[in-house]
């Protein structure tokens, strides 16, 4: 085959350090732009983004060209020196959740994360989490999901 065409669709989910509530209100929807940008500029569709005070949700196309590891520190790394360079004493907790989507369910993973608010004025990050984990499939150990 002489192309490659991939599809690689991943909802990406990762908290402020110490899931300390350090995202402003205000910043939030500034911030879900800043990571389309930075997709933009580093070849990584980003579809949405969205999150809370205390995490952000994503929805990327990974590239073929681009590990996911790579485009989790692309995204994490700027858009925190972003936040440092408005005027916050700001960090993301080391790692994140990364789940496969499949193109079927791009709609339902896009209202998932623009409604995050109205989510999580019934479920807490923690609870959200373990339970996209849980969902998922993926093995974890109950004592350091959280670092």
């Amino acid at each position: 085959m002489a192309h490659t065409y991939p599809n690689v669709l991943i909802h990406c989910i990762f908290s402020t350090k110490e899931r300390r509530n350090s995202i402003p209100d205000d910043l939030r929807e500034k911030l879900s732009m800043y990571f389309v940008g930075i997709g933009k500029g580093h070849d990584i569709p980003v579809l949405c983004a969205g999150g809370t005070a205390n995490h952000a949700h994503l929805l990327i196309v990974l590239p073929a060209t681009m590990n996911l590891a790579k485009a989790m520190q692309v995204l994490k790394a700027n858009s925190s020196r972003w936040l440092g360079e408005h005027g916050f004493d700001f960090a993301w907790q080391d790692g994140y959740g990364a789940f496969s989507v499949s193109a079927s369910n791009v709609k339902a993973v896009r209202h998932y994360i623009e409604h995050q608010a109205d989510h999580h004025a019934k479920h807490s990050f923690e609870d959200e989490f373990v339970s996209l984990l849980r969902k998922s499939g993926v093995k974890y150990d109950p004592e350091f999901v959280f670092g």
